[in-house]
C-alpha cells in the first residue's frame, strides 16, 4: 500500500489509476484533487481563492434576503435557492468528493460533517421552497449552508497559502547544478552541457568555476569551497587524487579532474532527491478538526437518527415532524465556527511570531513545533558565524601582537583564502597599517611567502615550517591547545626563525548560548550535527552546553540522523542554514530556518528566524505551544455551542413549547453560530498578550 502525499490516505499501488512520476519517483493518489494539488500546488491556490471569493459574494446577499430584506414567502426562497445552488454544489463540490474519499477509507473528517450539514440544510430548504405544504413548518436554512462553506473554504485557502513550498525548493536546488563543463579531448578543451559528461572523461575547471560533476583530481592544487555540501566555512585543499563533488565552486588553482559520478548519482542530484522524499514522503499530521470529527461525525449522525426515529415510534408526531428533527440535529451540528477556529489563533500566533523574529509558515508547523521534544543544530553558520574569524595571537619573546598581525596580514594581503582574509579583517579592525607585499606565492595546502619591506615572511601550517626548517618548539603549547579547541593554527616566521602563531576559527554567535539554554530549560534535548571534524565539534558543543553531537556527517548522513531520533520516538526540529541542511531540514518533523541562511533552506524549513538570532528558536517553540492551546480551546467552544443545542434540535423542549418550537431553530443556529464565531475570534487575540521569550 502507498500513501498520498497529499492527504496521507492509503492507496493499492496495484488498482490505482491516479499516479505521477516525478523526477523518477512514483507517488500514487486518491482522488483527482490530491493528484492536481500535488502536481500544480498554484494552481490549487488560485482555485480556492477564486472558490472563496465566489462563495463570499453569494453568501453578502444570501444573508441579505435572509433577515433584513423584505421580500418574504416563496419569491424570497426561490431568490436565495437561485444564490444557494452555485456555492452548494459549485464552490462546495469539493466537500462532496472528500467525503467519498473518507467513506471509502473508512474515516470519519470534516469534509463528511460539512457535506451531511450543508446538504441537510440545503435539501430540506429545497423541499420546502418547491413543495410548500410538505412540511408544518414553512422555515429555510439556505443561509446556513452557504456561510459554512464559505468559512471552511477562508479556512482552507489561509492553510493553503502556507504550503507547496517543496517544489520551490527543490527548484532552487536544480539551479544550483551547473550547466556546462569544460572536456578535454586529446589535448583538446571543449565546453559541452554537463548531461553529456559521462563516467571517465577528463574536465578542466578554472578557478572561480563550478565543478561540473563528481571528479577526482588528475592534476593541479587548489582550495575548494565545499560549504554547499559539508557546512563548513573553511575552503578545503585539493590536490591530486582527492575527490571533488559536484557543484562545489573551485579556488585559486587550475584542476584537471576525472568524472566518477554524473547525472542523478551526484551528490547534489542525491540532495534533491532527499529534499524531494522528505517533503512528500513525510506524514501528514491530521488535523485537529479531523480527529474531533472522526468522533463528532458518527455521534451526530446517530443522535440524528435517534431523534427522528424516537418521535415518529415513541412520540407519534408524524413523519413530517419526525423528518424535521433528524434535519435539525444535522444541520445545527455542524459548527461554523470551526471554519475559523485554527485560522484565527494561526493568524494571531503567526502575528505574535512575526513581532518576535519568527516566521511560521502554516498551522500543521505550528503543531509539530508545540510538540518539540529534540532540537537538532546545524553547527557552521547557524551556531557560529560561519566566517573564520581570529581568536589568538601568541608571540615569541620581544614580539608584540600588533606587530605580528601587521606582518601577517601584509604577507595575506596578495591571498584570497578565507584564512588570509580574516587575518587581514583582524588587522583592519585594529587600524593597523598593511603594507604590500612583494614576490608573494602561495603553496597549495601549506601557506603563503613575501617580502615585506624587504624582509622574507612566511606564514603557513607545520608542513610548511617543517619543510624549511623553521623549528616550531617554542610554540608547542600554544598549537596544542588551540589544535585540542578544533581551531585552525598558522606560524609566522621570519628570518628562519618562528615570531608568533595566530588562531583562527568560526565563532560562536552571541545567541548561541542563551538559545541552548532556554531550549533546555523547556524541556528539550539538544543535539549538535555537523560535516566538520569531531575535535571542533566538541569544543564547540562543550562550550554551550549541547547534550549530544554528530560530527563529520554528509547531508544525506544527516537526514538519516535525523529519520533515527524520530523513530526513536522524538519529535525533532531541525534548525540550519545552509544547502546542506536542506534534507535534514526537510525530513524533520520541523524545519527551522536561519533568515540569513540560502534560500534554499528558507524555502525547505518550515519555520524561519527572521532577526538570524537563535533565541528564536524558543521562541518559535513555546508560541507554538501557547497558540496550539488556543487552537484546541477554539475547537472545543466550536463543537461546544452547537453540541449544546443538539437535546434542543433533537425536541428535548417540544413537551414544553411545542412542535412549533421548531420554527425558532434558524435562529438559535444563527445565534450559536455567531456567539461561537465571536468567542473564537476573542479567544485567539489573547494571543496578543503572550510575551514568548525572545529577543
Amino acid at each position: 500500500m502507498a500513501k498520498d502525499p497529499v492527504c496521507g490516505m492509503f492507496v493499492d499501488e496495484k488498482s490505482a489509476d491516479l499516479k505521477a512520476e516525478v523526477r523518477g519517483v512514483t507517488y500514487y493518489f486518491c482522488s483527482e484533487s490530491c493528484m492536481n494539488e500535488f502536481l500544480a500546488p498554484e494552481r490549487e491556490i488560485r482555485r480556492l481563492r477564486t472558490s472563496v471569493m465566489a462563495s463570499a459574494a453569494l453568501s453578502v446577499p444570501i444573508l441579505f434576503f435572509t433577515y433584513v430584506s423584505p421580500v418574504r414567502g416563496s419569491v424570497r426562497d426561490y431568490l436565495l435557492l437561485a444564490l444557494a445552488t452555485p456555492i452548494q454544489f459549485g464552490v462546495g463540490w469539493r466537500f462532496y468528493v472528500g467525503t467519498f474519499d473518507s467513506v471509502r477509507n473508512r474515516m470519519g473528517n470534516m469534509d463528511v460533517l460539512i457535506a451531511l450539514g450543508t446538504s441537510a440544510a440545503f435539501g430540506y430548504s429545497a423541499l420546502v421552497t418547491f413543495f410548500p405544504g410538505l412540511f408544518p413548518l414553512s422555515g429555510v436554512y439556505f443561509d446556513t449552508s452557504a456561510v459554512i462553506v464559505t468559512l471552511v473554504l477562508a479556512g482552507r485557502y489561509i492553510e493553503h497559502m502556507t504550503k507547496g513550498r517543496a517544489s520551490a525548493a527543490v527548484r532552487k536546488l536544480i539551479d544550483l547544478k551547473p550547466t556546462k563543463a569544460r572536456r578535454l579531448v586529446d589535448g583538446v578543451e571543449s565546453e559541452v552541457p554537463v548531461e553529456e559528461v559521462v563516467v571517465g572523461d577528463v574536465l578542466v575547471v578554472y578557478p572561480g568555476e563550478k565543478i561540473p560533476v563528481d571528479s577526482v583530481v588528475l592534476e593541479g592544487d587548489s582550495a575548494v569551497d565545499e560549504s554547499m555540501v559539508t557546512g563548513e566555512s573553511i575552503p578545503v585543499e585539493k590536490r591530486t587524487g582527492d575527490a571533488l563533488v559536484g557543484g562545489t565552486i573551485n579556488g585559486g588553482g587550475l584542476l584537471k579532474a576525472r568524472a566518477t559520478k554524473v547525472g542523478q548519482d551526484t551528490a547534489l542530484s542525491q540532495i534533491v532527491m532527499l529534499v524531494e522524499e522528505a517533503q512528500v514522503g513525510k506524514a501528514p499530521i491530521q488535523r485537529l478538526a479531523d480527529r474531533v470529527a472522526s468522533y463528532f461525525v458518527p455521534a451526530v449522525v446517530l443522535a440524528a437518527a435517534v431523534a427522528g426515529l424516537s418521535w415518529y415510534f415513541i412520540g407519534h408526531i408524524g413523519t413530517d415532524f419526525a423528518t424535521l428533527a433528524f434535519v435539525s440535529v444535522v444541520v445545527i451540528a455542524c459548527p461554523c465556527a470551526l471554519g475559523v477556529a485554527t485560522p484565527a489563533a494561526l493568524l494571531v500566533g503567526t502575528s505574535k511570531g512575526a513581532q518576535n523574529g519568527v516566521l511560521i509558515k502554516g498551522g500543521e508547523y505550528l503543531e509539530r513545533a508545540g510538540k518539540v521534544d529534540t532540537v537538532v543544530f546545524d553547527k557552521t553558520g547557524t551556531l557560529t558565524v560561519g566566517r573564520p574569524s581570529v581568536t589568538m595571537i601568541a608571540t615569541a619573546k620581544g614580539q608584540t601582537e600588533e606587530g605580528v598581525l601587521r606582518l601577517a596580514a601584509s604577507v595575506e594581503k596578495g591571498s584570497e583564502h578565507p584564512l588570509g582574509g580574516a587575518i587581514v579583517r583582524a588587522a583592519g579592525s585594529r587600524s593597523l597599517s598593511v603594507p604590500d607585499p612583494k614576490d608573494f606565492h602561495a603553496t597549495a595546502g601549506e601557506g603563503v611567502a613575501a617580502l615585506v619591506e624587504g624582509k622574507p615572511v612566511v606564514l603557513g601550517n607545520r608542513r610548511m615550517m617543517a619543510r624549511l626548517g623553521i623549528d616550531v618548539a617554542p610554540f608547542e603549547a600554544t598549537l596544542s591547545a588551540l589544535e585540542e579547541r578544533g581551531q585552525t593554527t598558522v606560524i609566522l616566521a621570519t628570518g628562519g626563525e618562528g615570531i608568533g602563531v595566530i588562531g583562527v576559527a568560526d565563532t560562536l554567535k552571541p545567541s548561541a548560548l542563551p538559545a541552548v539554554s532556554a531550549i533546555r530549560g523547556m524541556g528539550a534535548e539538544v543535539v549538535m550535527l555537523t560535516g566538520d571534524n569531531m575535535k571542533t565539534a566538541s569544543a564547540i558543543a562543550r562550550s554551550i552546553g549541547v547534550d549530544r553531537v554528530f560530527a563529520e556527517v554528509a547531508p544525506q548522513q544527516k537526514e538519516e540522523i535525523i529519520a533515527t531520533l524520530q523513530k526513536d520516538g522524538k519529535v525533532v526540529a531541525m534548525v540550519g542554514d545552509g544547502i546542506n541542511d536542506a534534507p535534514a531540514l526537510a525530513r524533520a518533523d520541523v524545519g527551522v530556518a536561519i533568515g540569513s541562511g540560502t534560500d534554499i533552506a528558507k524555502e525547505t524549513g518550515g519555520i524561519v528566524l527572521i532577526r538570524d538570532d537563535l533565541r528564536g528558536v524558543a521562541a518559535a517553540i513555546g508560541l507554538s505551544r501557547k497558540t496550539l492551546a488556543k487552537i484546541k480551546q477554539n475547537l472545543f467552544w466550536a463543537f461546544a455551542y452547537n453540541a449544546a443545542l443538539i437535546p434542543i434540535a433533537a425536541g428535548a423542549l417540544v413537551p414544553v413549547l411545542g412542535v412549533q418550537m421548531y420554527e425558532y431553530l434558524p435562529f438559535l443556529a444563527a445565534g450559536a453560530m455567531a456567539l461561537s464565531s465571536a468567542t473564537v475570534v476573542g479567544n485567539s487575540l489573547l494571543l496578543f498578550r503572550y510575551k514568548p521569550e525572545a529577543p
